[in-house]
């Protein structure tokens, strides 16, 4: 059993997708890339694919009283054989899932204010528009979380914040305010029981897909370290930098240790050994505190 018995639909920057005889599933395929700022790195996160496969397997579990999802079988390690044969480094790492028409947004929900949020909230007071108090400082948990959509871009290319009513100029009313409530619905659940593992969830994103019976359910991964910040409750302190649980340390040493110029048009340079280790023990530490398992090491 080799990779190649399945066809190859697709290929993002993490994830490839593959066809399956049934038309209805496909396999989707977490491998160890990692990406920042566009760009997917020349260097790998050992395990990562894994990790990620098995923290979003875990969170669709929690998460099914707020919200269906595309999972028909998920590798799970050390579990039984699915419905398909798989390739040996694909186990743990693979998930069946229905065929879902992909709606062309990134639902992003935010607790904290941090990241392009907090570059916009200096300039304006407003998160993609969104007016906010004034005098709230990096990292501030908000009034109240906020839904902040943007457009899903190709590779190589910037997602772009819209306005809710560009949101509905896009998918219709109805299909806004679903996916507006369903964000925030799964983000108030899962912050709840992040914070009862030490983690504040400072924001993620979701994708959602619509079943052939018109019904949204949410998709691809959910609440990793590629989709969230994850901060570390113990070491919370507006005003300043957080340590965290996610690819924020990668994106950090490229813009301030490694001498890469984000604006310059030039491929990011590879992870040095340190930081390699260093991020996946970061990933490690997040799937162990959240999921309570302790199957990767």
């Amino acid at each position: 059993m080799t990779a190649e018995t399945y066809p190859l639909i697709h290929s993002g920057k993490v994830r490839r997708l593959y066809a399956l005889p049934d038309p209805a599933q496909l396999l989707m395929v977490a491998t160890d890339a990692i990406s920042a700022y566009d760009y997917v790195l020349p260097t790998q996160i050992p395990d990562k694919g894994v990790i990620l496969t098995q923290m979003s397997l875990w969170w669709f579990d929690q998460l099914r009283d707020v919200v269906d999802n595309h999972v028909v079988w998920g590798s799970r390690l050390g579990g039984e054989p699915g419905p398909y044969p798989l390739p040996d480094e694909w186990i743990g790492r693979t998930i069946v899932a229905q065929k879902l028409e992909m709606l062309p947004v990134e639902c992003i929900a935010r607790g904290y204010i941090t990241g392009s949020g907090w570059a916009e909230y200096q300039t304006s007071q407003t998160i993609t528009g969104i007016p906010l108090p004034a005098g709230l400082r990096h990292a501030d948990k908000l009034p109240e979380p906020i839904f902040t959509p943007s457009t899903k871009a190709d590779l190589g290319a910037h997602d772009e914040n819209i306005s809710f009513d560009q949101l509905v100029d896009l998918v219709g009313a109805d299909t806004a305010a679903q996916l507006r409530d369903l964000t925030l619905a799964v983000f108030t659940k899962a912050s709840l029981i992040a914070e009862s593992k030490g983690i504040i969830l400072a924001d993620t994103k979701f994708e959602f897909g619509r079943r052939p019976d018109g019904t949204i359910v949410i998709a691809d991964e959910v609440l990793t370290p590629d989709s969230s910040r994850f901060w570390d409750e113990a070491h919370y302190q507006p005003g300043r930098q957080v340590p965290s649980f996610d690819k924020q340390f990668v994106r950090d040493w490229l813009t301030q240790d490694s001498g890469w110029d984000k604006s310059a048009g030039v491929e990011p340079p590879p992870l040095p050994q340190t930081i390699i280790d260093a991020t996946r023990q970061r990933y490690v530490e997040a799937y162990h505190r959240l999921t309570g398992r302790t199957d990767i090491v």
